[in-house]
C-alpha cells in the first residue's frame, strides 16, 4: 500500500507546481487582512524617511498612542523611502505635521507616530490641516535609536571607549581644584557675569551682525569698483617704490631737523620762559580790562560809525566813500614832488618825518648818511652852509688883473642837475605805477 500511495502524492505535488507556475502566482499578491480603517473613512498621506528600518505594510499609524491608520505601501524614492499611509478622516493635524518611527516597547513592534510640531518654547505650533494627497517632507520625519545601536554604543564605551580614562580625568580635575575652590568660584562668577552681559546685549549684537551683513553685501556689490581702485593703486605703489630711497633720505633729514629743533628749543628754553613771563603783566592787564575790552572791540567792528548807528541806518548795509587825492605836481604848486632841495625839506617837515628834518641843515645831515645819491653829489644842489669855501685871506688871481672877491648872490633855488632829475623821474614813475597810472 505504501509503495502505491507515494507515486500518487508525487504526481499531485508536481501537478500543483506546474499549475501555479503557469499562472505566475506569488504569495505577495494575496491581500493582507487586518485593516484598521477603510478607504471610504480615511485619506491617504505620504511621508519620506531617510531610513524606514523594518516597517512593513499594515504597520500601525498612531496619534497620541492611539491607532488611527496603517501603512499601505513602501517604495524607494531616490536615496530615501516613501511610505504611503491611510489615516482616519477624524484625525485633525496641522499641514506641517511630523512623522516619526517609534517602537511600542524595548522589543515591541514598530509604528509611525504623527504629531503636531513644537516651537522653541515647547508649545504646539502649526497651520492648516493635513489632508488627502499631502506629503510630509524629509526634514519633518525621523526615528528613535534602535536597541542594536544603543547596545553597540554601550559595548564600544565599555570595551574600547574612554571609560577607562574617566577615572584619570576625575583624579586630575580633583588635583587641579584642590585648594583653588575660591579662584574657581570667582571664575565661574565672572563667567556668569559675562554671559549675563552678553545676554543683555544680544539685541545690540544682533544689530551689529546685521550691519556687518549689510556691509558685506555692499562690499560684494561694489567688488568691481574695489577691484578697479586696487588696479589703479598699482602704479602709485610702483612710484612710491621707485622713490623709496628719496623717502628714506627725507625721513633721515626730518629726523636731523627734529634733533636740531630739539637743540634749539633746549637752548632758547630759558629765554623763552623769560619772554613769556614778561608777557604775563600785559596779558593780566588785558584780562583785568574785562567787559570794557569787549565793548571796545564791538565798537571797533562798527568803525567809523558808532554802535548806535544801527538804529539810525535802516537796511543791511551803508555806503561810505573815502576820497584820497595824490597830486604829482611840485611842492610849490601844492603837490608831493619836490623839485628843489628846499621843497624837499618843506615836504619832509610836513610829514611824520618832521623830527628828522628839523635843525640847521637837515639836507646836509641826510647827505652825510646817504652821500652817494645824485642829489647829494651835486654841489649846486646843496645849501650854502654845506658847500666848501676857500680859506680866509686867499683869492684867485688872473693873469690880467687883481683878484676879484666874489659877491653874494640872491637866495634863489639852485637848478636841478641831470642826476637829480633822473632820480625824481624814477620816483614819479614808481608812484604812478603804484597808483595805477602806469609809467609815461
Amino acid at each position: 500500500m505504501t509503495s502505491i500511495r507515494a507515486p500518487k502524492h508525487l504526481l499531485v505535488t508536481l501537478a500543483a507546481s506546474v499549475l501555479l507556475t503557469g499562472c505566475s502566482f506569488s504569495i505577495h499578491d494575496l491581500p493582507l487582512p487586518g485593516k484598521n480603517v477603510s478607504e471610504e473613512a480615511s485619506f491617504e498621506v505620504k511621508a519620506d524617511f531617510a531610513d524606514a528600518l523594518n516597517v512593513v505594510p499594515r504597520t500601525a499609524v498612531m496619534v497620541g498612542d492611539v491607532p488611527v491608520g496603517q501603512v499601505e505601501e513602501i517604495v524607494r524614492e531616490g536615496w530615501h523611502a516613501r511610505v504611503t499611509m491611510r489615516v482616519n478622516k477624524n484625525v485633525v493635524l496641522p499641514d506641517n505635521a511630523v512623522a516619526e518611527l517609534r517602537q511600542t516597547s524595548l522589543l515591541g513592534e514598530k509604528f509611525i507616530a504623527l504629531s503636531a510640531p513644537r516651537d522653541n518654547s515647547g508649545a504646539l505650533s502649526g497651520a492648516g490641516r493635513l489632508g488627502e494627497g499631502d506629503i510630509i517632507p524629509l526634514g519633518q520625519t525621523g526615528r528613535n535609536p534602535e536597541v542594536e545601536e544603543v547596545l553597540g554604543a554601550l559595548s564600544f564605551l565599555l570595551s574600547g571607549g574612554g571609560l577607562g580614562q574617566l577615572q584619570t580625568i576625575t583624579q586630575e580635575l580633583n588635583a587641579m581644584m584642590d585648594g583653588r575652590t575660591g579662584n574657581l568660584r570667582e571664575v565661574l562668577e565672572q563667567l556668569n557675569t559675562l554671559v549675563g552681559t552678553l545676554n543683555s546685549q544680544r539685541g545690540d549684537i544682533v544689530r551689529a551682525m546685521d550691519a556687518l551683513n549689510g556691509l558685506s553685501a555692499t562690499l560684494v556689490d561694489e567688488k568691481d569698483a574695489i577691484g578697479d581702485a586696487l588696479d589703479a593703486a598699482g602704479p602709485a605703489i610702483e612710484v612710491l617704490q621707485g622713490q623709496h630711497d628719496e623717502l628714506v633720505d627725507a625721513l633721515d633729514e626730518l629726523d636731523k631737523l627734529g634733533s636740531v629743533g630739539t637743540d634749539v628749543i633746549n637752548a632758547v628754553k630759558d629765554d623763552l620762559i623769560i619772554e613769556l613771563r614778561h608777557l604775563e603783566p600785559l596779558l593780566r592787564n588785558l584780562a583785568n580790562t574785562g567787559k570794557p575790552l569787549v565793548k571796545g572791540l564791538v565798537s571797533a567792528l562798527s568803525y567809523p560809525f558808532p554802535i548806535d548807528a544801527a538804529n539810525t541806518i535802516h537796511g543791511d548795509y551803508a555806503n561810505v566813500v573815502f576820497k584820497m587825492q595824490f597830486k604829482l605836481t611840485p611842492v610849490s604848486q601844492g603837490g608831493l614832488l619836490p623839485t628843489t632841495p628846499d621843497e624837499l625839506i618843506t615836504l619832509c617837515r610836513g610829514l611824520p618825518t618832521a623830527p628828522l628834518c628839523s635843525g640847521g641843515s637837515p639836507l646836509a645831515d641826510f647827505c652825510t648818511l646817504l652821500s652817494t645819491l645824485p642829489i647829494c653829489t651835486s654841489s649846486a644842489s646843496l645849501p650854502a652852509a654845506t658847500r666848501k669855501t676857500a680859506p680866509a685871506g686867499t683869492s684867485k688871481s688872473s693873469a690880467s688883473g687883481p683878484a676879484v672877491t666874489p659877491t653874494p648872490t640872491a637866495s634863489a633855488p639852485a637848478p636841478l642837475t641831470d642826476g637829480i632829475k633822473d632820480t625824481l623821474d624814477g620816483v614819479v614813475g614808481g608812484l604812478q605805477g603804484l597808483l595805477g597810472g602806469g609809467r609815461k
